[in-house]
């Protein structure tokens, strides 16, 4: 059977640009990333070790291509240099184990961060389509097809509706979560084809490329979270983090991620500089309407005019909520919508909620302090208690 992964380009966009930020400004960081399944799936995960190890094992046999590489030059945010050590870059099966507990999978990547960090959404993607090959056959095909046709006819029904002041956009942030790669592929296909007044761009830089599609990402935890062991004060970590980025990439990539330690946190850190410096906030946990509402408020108390930033909206969506937040903000400001599970796993069968998360950053447990129950991801208690003391941060 086909691999899973078939390309070292078929990976989220933040991938690659938090990548080049960490080689270029913190190359020697040593990291742990930890797969966790959140969900109950439907029979134990243990069950597909010997199909990930092979599947890690092809995985770390991969190389860039020749045109991925000059793809990857095209991007005008992308150096040369980066793209260099992508040319030479493989995955050290060395740095990554597998191994099972009762009925849990475990996978766990160890090592330097530029060399183990790009493994996540490989990971994830794997498990996924792996998992979901013991439910495919064509009914489900058949009931996939039918949802995404139900959700292009809903594209088709709200453009009729009043226009707001800033247009509705939406893209696919699925790959992560997908049923299988094939799948993910007819769904943005389709997506383009169909519905290209909507429909503007993917996380995944493989379909990107292929579709002439505009590759979408900026920052994800990890990136603010490993500022939290770079050896400036706690309290200060995310200004550092920002900063870094703002001379990294000097005006592209300017969505900054707001729910690293919550959003009152963040705001307290994201000033005049900043707000001017960046396009935009990422939600990605709490209520996104009180989220929206609080940026909202915070670009009015900075005198910024709210309509030249943008809320992207990329936690848990489907249409139907994606429509409603886009009511209720888009008179106001530019609002865009980061769709994952719902575009790339619709097909009848509960999804898996799974995550590899980074667990620790040279030598010492980093966190994410989330706007949401559950989404935490440490078993340092003390670092917990200590990051929540210093940011104010109430237990959930």
């Amino acid at each position: 059977m086909k691999p899973v992964i078939n390309s070292l380009l078929e990976n989220d966009l933040y991938k690659f640009t938090m990548w080049q930020a960490l080689l270029h400004s913190h190359p020697n960081t040593q990291t742990q990333y930890a797969f966790v399944c959140r969900s109950q799936p439907a029979y134990p995960l243990a069950e597909l070790k010997p199909d990930v190890e092979r599947e890690l094992d092809h995985l770390c046999s991969l190389a860039f291509s020749e045109d991925e590489l000059n793809y990857l030059r095209s991007l005008r945010y992308i150096k040369s240099d980066f793209v260099d050590f992508l040319t030479v870059f493989r995955f050290q099966r060395k740095f990554i184990s597998v191994t099972t507990v009762g009925d849990t999978l475990h996978i766990v990547a160890t090592g330097p961060q530029v060399h183990v960090m790009g493994f996540e959404i490989h990971v994830l993607a794997i498990v996924n389509e792996l998992y979901f090959r013991r439910f495919f056959n064509a009914e489900v095909l058949q009931e996939g097809r039918r949802r995404l046709d139900e959700k292009i006819l809903l594209l088709r029904d709200f453009e009729r509706e009043p226009k707001k002041r800033n247009p509705f956009e939406f893209f696919d942030f699925g790959l992560r979560r997908r049923f299988s790669a094939e799948w993910h592929e007819e769904v943005v296909a389709s997506l383009q084809r169909e519905v290209p007044q909507f429909f503007k761009g993917t996380s995944n830089v493989y379909l990107a490329k292929k579709y002439k599609l505009v590759p979408i990402g900026t920052m994800a935890h990890e990136y603010l979270q490993s500022y939290q062991s770079f050896g400036v004060r706690l309290r200060d970590f995310q200004k550092a983090a920002l900063e870094d980025w703002v001379q990294e990439y000097r005006g592209d990539l300017g969505t900054a991620l707001t729910d690293v330690v919550g959003m009152d946190a963040f705001l307290a850190d994201f000033d005049l500089y900043f707000a001017k410096l960046f396009d935009g906030l990422r939600h990605d946990s709490g209520d996104p309407i009180v989220w929206g509402e609080k940026a909202l408020a915070h670009y009015t108390k900075l005198r910024i005019d709210a309509h030249t930033k943008r809320l992207v909206f990329s936690d848990g969506l489907d249409l139907q909520t994606a429509f409603s937040l886009y009511r209720h903000f888009a008179d106001r400001v530019l609002t865009g919508f980061g769709i994952g599970t719902n575009l790339s796993n619709d097909a009848g069968i509960k999804p898996l909620n799974i995550v590899m998360k980074i667990v620790s950053c040279n030598g010492q447990a980093v966190a994410k302090l989330s706007d949401s129950a559950g989404k935490t991801l440490c078993k340092d208690e003390t670092f917990l208690a200590y990051l929540r003391q210093v940011f104010n941060h109430p237990a959930m």
